[in-house]
């Protein structure tokens, strides 16, 4: 071989292992994306809620299904392989399950899951959407989390439960008492605590409604039957997350028993319920997708702020409203310290969203979205 071609020759060999790892597939990133009550078929694009929202943000983030991201579906609704049936004593097993395919990230919300994943790894990084991650022990700080945790909060925290209780006083002329459905561990804990001092500053006595062995429609009916007898005048709902999954059942029961209740999510008012006051989550579920996208990038989840949201809706009912004979004036929640601001959303008799309206905290001029004559300053009307 001649000296020219020999050395042609060798370049080109060289060249080899580059254009090889040049043609080369990026790893595949694998998320597991549990949820404790969503159906499978839900936790998609197509979704029409948050769901959809979550996914949207991962694909303008670049991630796209099945090419560069694998999405491990896992539902306590029952859908999947490894399923708590949307029941909390069935979540270890269900953890333990997930940790075993140890994805890159797992995606959760809701205390009790969140809780489980943190005893059952300390290297797979956790991304939840809890109500208060430092009073709830799951870190030590909202800054600097530390570990391999991170997500999104409720801006203000506990706060919201005040907030609820105030809407509810705003609501039902001459409340004199409010009762509080939650499970007993919820109750007994900071978060019930929370509960009942908001009451205790609005004056108004909290009367408990708890849950004792599961969230299924036997425990609903078995304390509604009880709270006939120990009539409160409005109810409050839980935030906790297993509670989602029954509102058929607690709408259902609500109405018959024809108590006026706030829920703490949107959910509730489209199966039927009064009103909610809630974070924007399909706003959170995209801050969600921002996370995960910082920590497959290399980003350390403990050295990552838990995101405190600003965006906050108050859905109402008008249907529902009518039924319990309610001209709803109520006066948008504010919060110490915080600039947020509030979307309203009317549904129609017919549960047709008929639009939001938002703008910044104070409601200085604002249309309300079912009446273009009405004003949000300092009150908005809705006659029904």
């Amino acid at each position: 071989m001649r000296r020219r071609d020999f050395i042609t020759a060798l370049g080109t060999a060289a060249t080899w292992p580059l254009a090889v790892r040049a043609q080369q597939p990026a790893r595949m990133q694998r998320i597991a994306f549990v949820h404790p009550f969503a159906k499978v078929s839900e936790m998609n694009v197509s979704n029409q809620t948050y769901q959809r929202a979550f996914f949207e943000e991962l694909i303008r983030l670049g991630y796209i299904e099945g090419q560069n991201l694998g999405v491990e579906r896992y539902s306590g609704e029952g859908q999947e392989r490894y399923s708590g049936e949307g029941q909390s004593e069935r979540y270890a097993e269900l953890v333990r399950n997930v940790v075993n395919t140890h994805p890159d990230v797992i995606v959760t919300l809701g205390a009790r899951l969140s809780l489980d994943f943190k005893m059952a790894t300390a290297t797979i990084p956790i991304v939840t959407i809890m109500f208060d991650p430092v009073a709830q022990g799951l870190v030590t700080s909202i800054a600097r989390p530390g570990g391999n945790i991170t997500g999104v909060t409720i801006a203000g925290g506990f706060e919201i439960i005040g907030k609820r209780l105030g809407l509810l006083v705003e609501a039902v002329p001459k409340l004199s008492s409010v009762g509080y459905l939650a499970s007993r561990p919820y109750w007994e804990d900071i978060r019930g605590a929370s509960a009942r001092e908001a009451a205790k500053r609005v004056g108004i006595p909290l009367k408990a409604a708890l849950l004792d062995s599961a969230f299924n429609e036997a425990e609903y009916q078995r304390v509604f039957t009880s709270m006939e007898q120990d009539r409160a005048d409005a109810l409050m709902v839980s935030e906790e997350v297993e509670q989602i999954a029954n509102r058929a059942t607690i709408v259902e029961l609500a109405a018959k028993g024809r108590i006026p209740t706030i829920y703490p999510n949107r959910e509730y008012v489209e199966a039927g319920g009064l009103m909610a006051y809630s974070i924007d989550l399909a706003d959170n579920y995209r801050r969600l997708a921002n996370l995960i996208d910082k920590i497959l990038k290399g980003a350390n989840p403990g050295d990552i702020p838990f995101y405190q949201p600003t965006k906050y809706e108050l859905t109402v009912n008008l249907k529902t409203a009518k039924a319990l004979g309610l001209e709803m004036r109520l006066t948008t929640p504010r919060f110490s310290g915080r600039e947020l601001s509030t979307a309203i959303t009317i549904l129609s008799p017919g549960y047709r969203p008929l639009g939001s309206c938002s703008r910044a905290a104070g409601w200085s001029a604002a249309t309300l979205c079912h009446d273009p004559k009405a004003t949000l300053a300092p009150h908005f009307p809705m006659t029904v």
